[in-house]
């Protein structure tokens, strides 16, 4: 089967290694994200691994302009198996340095772009389709000074679990893949590992499914 995969936030990390992976398969990808340059490149390493790519540099904040991204997409592809949401802020604050306004600023991509993403790909997804996503051991154990990361990534994984609980009904489920790790070159923390786990995730059983997946290397 061919795949469509939508992938937020692709870039040159896990999500760069994530987009290579589903083309290995022979998958079409759609490739969101904020820098043209990044995104050829992406796109023509995805093509040497024997899929196909198209790229479309959007603000992920931009609630209009993303919905816009995704649906063209969507038009294009005809079907969205797979969604894939990437992305997250990091800002270097602790809590008495950070401000409100610095702190929505990066739940808003961090989280609530996810929304965006979803209720854009929605109308292109049926029975089987899935949507993942990036966790982040920082939903448990944040560091201060990056205070908002940890916000985020407990914000996303809690907002997995209720887009899972609504898709259910339409044979479409949601996984957060949480990283128990610091992401690394060498060792079980490369993005390619990351991004294998993150693969592998929409293939659990869908009678034992679980919203949360630990990845622990």
């Amino acid at each position: 089967m061919t795949r469509t995969v939508l992938i937020a936030g692709a870039g040159p990390g896990v999500s760069g290694s994530l987009a290579r992976t589903y083309a290995a398969e022979g998958a079409r990808l759609g490739l969101l994200g904020v820098e043209e340059g990044v995104l050829a490149r992406l796109a023509d390493e995805v093509e040497a691994a024997g899929g196909s790519a198209r790229t479309a540099v959007v603000d992920l904040t931009d609630d209009a302009a993303t919905r816009a991204t995704v649906t063209e997409l969507g038009q294009a592809f005809g079907t969205v198996d797979v969604a894939h949401f990437n992305p997250s802020a990091y800002r270097e604050k602790d809590p008495l340095g950070l401000t409100v306004e610095e702190l929505l600023a990066d739940v808003r991509l961090g989280v609530g772009a996810l929304l965006t993403f979803v209720q854009a790909a929605r109308p292109f997804m049926t029975a089987g389709g899935r949507i993942t996503v990036t966790g982040s051991m920082a939903a448990d154990e944040p560091w201060f000074g990056a205070a908002s990361l940890g916000v985020q990534k407990a914000g996303v994984r809690n907002l997995v679990r209720s887009i899972d609980a609504r898709l259910e009904a339409d044979g479409i489920r949601a996984v957060s893949v949480t990283v128990r790790g610091l992401l690394a070159q060498e060792g079980p923390f490369t993005p390619d590992n990351v991004a294998a786990a993150l693969r592998a995730a929409i293939d659990q059983d869908e009678t034992a499914w679980r919203t949360e997946i630990p990845y622990v290397g």
